[in-house]
């Protein structure tokens, strides 16, 4: 059941409708193909603190309004907004757009998915990176053009790949500027799946659902320790690993390790493998 978002901020450069624990949250540029403004980054801000503490919103759905995921950053609405800016307020800007992009995102309270529906250049992979899990449309165009623009990929974008993508696949779309589509995508390691148009968004609903069905807690602390230990070696890994199992453990309303073992041990009720065990 869809709802509309009341007491959300947004609703001029970013839209949010919830549905059955679902928030559907679009970059509202369509005219400009979802370019991504200083405008829509104070806004995404603002809406990311709601929904992080709002119960209608169980996983987050990143896309774009339109035929765009987003084209990138807005040259007029971004660069040239910030070019006559003093110091600081310059990097105030930087900051939000950064915040929302990849210092939030990837940390988020809730699981994220991005839903590529359409165009996805420079700037925006940056955040398809980030959210958790992607989900494309076969007939989504890709792109790291800047070197055709007389600039270097900015922002954090090659960092953000190559987390993702191997250094002769990265450096070959950042080099020549190539285009791809989402099968392409999904064989480089961007995205999870990449499905036909027409089955988009209910692929998308479908992996939603699944990740509502499981312990919010756990599916958090899951999602954070595999971060965090991306810097990490062997040694440090295994320390931390063990210290947020107990902590998950302790912190659990639910107290899912002790239910989950108790209905496989005891009730058998519960397969691993088949699903999550029951929350009810």
């Amino acid at each position: 059941m869809r709802q509309t978002a009341e007491g959300v901020p947004g609703g001029k450069n970013v839209t949010v409708e919830f549905e059955d624990g679902i928030a559907w949250v679009r970059l509202n540029r369509p005219e400009k193909r979802n370019a991504m403004s200083l405008e829509l980054a104070i806004e995404m801000n603002e809406v990311m603190d709601a929904l992080e503490l709002d119960d209608r919103c169980g996983v987050f759905v990143l896309t774009g309004e339109g035929d765009a995921f987003s084209a990138g950053m807005d040259l007029k609405g971004f660069f040239r907004e910030t070019d006559g800016m003093t110091d600081l307020h310059r990097k105030r800007a930087y900051r939000e757009n950064r915040d929302w992009q990849w210092r939030r995102l990837m940390m988020y309270g809730k699981p994220t998915i991005a839903m590529v529906n359409g165009w996805c250049f420079g700037g925006a992979f940056t955040p398809l990176i980030c959210c958790d899990l992607a989900i494309s449309s076969d007939d989504a165009t890709y792109g790291l053009s800047e070197v055709n623009w007389g600039i270097i990929p900015g922002g954090v974008v090659p960092k953000a790949v190559q987390t993702l993508v191997n250094d002769r696949q990265a450096l070959y779309y950042m080099m020549t500027g190539e285009t791809f589509k989402g099968q392409k995508a999904k064989e480089l390691g961007l995205v999870n799946e990449s499905v036909p148009a027409d089955k988009l968004m209910e692929r998308t609903r479908e992996v939603a659902k699944v990740l509502l069905e499981k312990n919010p807690l756990v599916l958090r602390n899951t999602k954070l320790s595999y971060r965090y230990i991306q810097e990490m070696n062997w040694e440090q890994a295994g320390e931390y690993l063990m210290a947020k199992g107990d902590q998950t453990t302790f912190m659990d309303p639910e107290k899912g390790r002790h239910e989950g073992i108790k209905q496989f041990l005891e009730d058998k009720t519960y397969k691993p493998g088949l699903g999550a065990y029951s929350r009810d």
